[in-house]
């Protein structure tokens, strides 16, 4: 066996602490030995690379301005630049639902930099289009859960319901007269107003129109029976006496209607999903996707974004990015369903 001295000592590099080094006459052992402190410093700097974050501006892309997610998006938007020292741009992208806005995040690069805000419509549209752009959730990481809207279910204080069980024995004593309006067929409130009908075991018969504020008019009028409203829009009819509110469509009751049941306390059954959640493209590390994760919840936690939720009439909730991803496959799965079961999926 060849001799040699050989004396073994402690070397601290800032970047990945001490590491044992052999000082010896065989000169391959000794590169041997900084080839390896050599190798720890860069996989160390490749680690901290990764869990630096931001490094530059983030943009928030979402759909048409002006609707809820555009602005949730513009009110979290700058309590986040705060934290990050970085702007935080609210990008829209209007039209087909959604997924315009979907496709742009799709293809921006995997690194916590672009982000999509939207509502359970982007799981509708996978739901209704078979020939998207990209694939959910394969091309989607989730980060957080935002929160929920409240819809409410109204009737015209005419049609003599006071409760959700009335409206349901009134439906099945009258199968396939009872109608039911929203904003055009494959909109939130449609797909929302199906579900009930579905889990309730009902047949009545939809009628679309342009916008939900028109199908609210025709509930107004008594025109149609019911529909499901948005609780801003609704409230005023509501308080005046003009509408009457059964229940709301969030997993629990809402703080804007206090004493209304959630319709799920009646139709356990029944799920519905008006969610609002943020996500990244497929691939982002994970350290990043929990970092703004923790971020989203510190945000939320705010007494004045609390306050400005309520009065959107939306109750603020976060989650990680493993629950956001689990809801938005239970999502894709519950509109599936309707979908198939109304026939609408579209092209």
């Amino acid at each position: 066996m060849m001799g040699f001295q050989r004396k073994s000592s402690w070397l601290y590099f800032p970047q990945c602490g001490y590491v044992l080094f052999w000082a010896c006459r065989n000169h391959a052992r000794r590169a041997f030995s900084w080839g390896i402190a050599a190798a720890l410093m860069t996989t160390s700097g490749v680690v901290q690379a990764q869990q630096k974050f931001p490094t530059k501006p983030i943009r928030l892309v979402g759909p048409a301005a002006g609707n809820a997610a555009d602005t949730v998006a513009r009110m979290i938007g700058p309590k986040m630049s705060e934290t990050w020292k970085q702007p935080v741009v609210v990008e829209n992208r209007a039209g087909a639902g959604g997924t315009l806005a979907a496709g742009v995040v799709a293809k921006a690069a995997p690194d916590g930099h672009s982000m999509l805000l939207i509502s359970s419509q982007f799981a509708l549209g996978a739901a209704l289009h078979a020939n998207l752009a990209y694939q959910l959730p394969r091309d989607f990481a989730g980060v957080s859960l935002i929160g929920y809207s409240t819809n409410v279910l109204v009737t015209a204080p005419a049609l003599g319901v006071k409760s959700i069980k009335d409206l349901v024995a009134l439906a099945h004593a009258q199968p396939g007269k009872m109608l039911f309006s929203s904003g055009g067929a494959g909109s939130n409130n449609h797909m929302t107003a199906e579900l009930f009908r579905f889990h309730a075991g009902i047949k009545a018969a939809h009628v679309g129109f342009k916008s939900g504020t028109e199908a609210l008019i025709e509930v107004l009028a008594g025109r149609v029976h019911y529909c499901m409203a948005n609780t801003s829009t609704a409230l005023p009819f509501v308080r005046d006496g003009r509408l009457q509110a059964l229940g709301v469509t969030t997993p629990r009751r809402s703080p804007v209607f206090p004493n209304l049941p959630a319709i799920v306390e009646v139709i356990p059954s029944f799920k519905s999903d008006a969610s609002y959640g943020l996500y990244a493209p497929a691939g982002t590390p994970r350290n990043v996707l929990h970092q703004i994760s923790k971020e989203v919840a510190r945000v939320l936690e705010l007494p004045d974004i609390k306050e400005q939720f309520q009065n959107l009439g939306m109750t603020p909730a976060y989650s990680t990015p493993e629950e956001l991803d689990k809801i938005l496959r239970d999502q894709i799965a519950m509109f599936s369903a309707v979908v198939k079961d109304i026939g609408l999926r579209a092209k």
